[in-house]
């Protein structure tokens, strides 16, 4: 079960905090993907935001379209009007349009999946995803979330920040993750250490134990934002020295194709 941080507890309210906005926004966060169900109670358990609350919350949303109520489950799932800014926000996302055909290219000839994805909390959401034509363990789509701190993606979105700006990032890990935080560090130490020697991250079997992959991030607006993608695939045949011969460099290559693009069309 993912937990949502209250936004109760969030420290840095302010004079022009509204709790009410933040807290509807949190309850919109605790559904993972679009055919998600869920009842005030669960929400209510994943945000610590009292239940009558949650009710009277639910309630709005489902007026304005961004939660659908389900009679006969008594549980809501996420309505058009949500899943409209999120069209609305990959349609504007440049970087995607750029990368895709890069992206594709690489899936179609390493049999892999290669995706895009920004940070949202503890999680990485997957803003492009494309396929390689053969049979994958896993397959991915737009709006699926991988754990930051597990993931080859995550990983690389780290190792592209300095210390001090990971911290905001290992707070949320930390509060979380499935895995002990001692061990969620350990993978990031060798991670950082893959990213100084080879510029890119590596994961064998960890959030997944049947998918390897690498991981590379995009730093654009002189560090202010950040991107990350991934090519990943079965574990069995996506051995450490693979990814480190063949799919981290081609993955690099794409990266800095679309870094090329994306800072000559600005």
């Amino acid at each position: 079960m993912r937990k949502t941080m209250s936004s109760d507890s969030a420290d840095t309210k302010g004079h022009n905090y509204v709790t009410a906005l933040a807290r509807g926004l949190e309850l919109l966060r605790c559904f993972g993907d679009a055919a998600e169900y869920l009842g005030n109670a669960e929400l209510a358990k994943r945000t610590d935001i009292p239940r009558p609350t949650v009710s009277r919350l639910t309630a709005t949303l489902t007026q304005l379209g961004y939660l659908l109520y389900m009679p006969h489950l008594e549980k809501y799932r996420l309505g058009p009007r949500v899943l409209d800014l999120g069209y609305r926000y990959l349609a504007s996302e440049g970087v995607g349009n750029i990368a895709r055909p890069f992206m594709q290219e690489l899936a179609d000839a390493t049999d892999c999946m290669v995706a895009l994805g920004v940070p949202e909390g503890a999680q990485m959401t997957y803003t492009q995803a494309c396929q390689g034509k053969g049979p994958l363990i896993l397959r991915l789509q737009v709006g699926s979330r991988v754990p930051m701190g597990l993931s080859s993606m995550g990983l690389a979105f780290l190792a592209a920040h300095t210390p001090a700006a990971r911290e905001p990032y290992y707070e949320r890990i930390r509060a979380e993750s499935s895995m002990p935080w001692p061990q969620v560090e350990s993978l990031l130490e060798y991670a950082y250490e893959d990213y100084a020697r080879y510029g890119f991250c590596m994961t064998a079997s960890t959030w997944s134990r049947d998918i390897s992959a690498v991981g590379v991030p995009l730093v654009l607006e002189n560090g202010q934002r950040v991107v990350s993608f991934n090519c990943g695939g079965a574990a069995q045949r996506l051995t450490r020295e693979v990814m480190i011969d063949n799919l981290g460099p081609r993955l690099k290559q794409v990266v800095e194709q679309v870094k090329a693009l994306v800072v000559g069309s600005d």
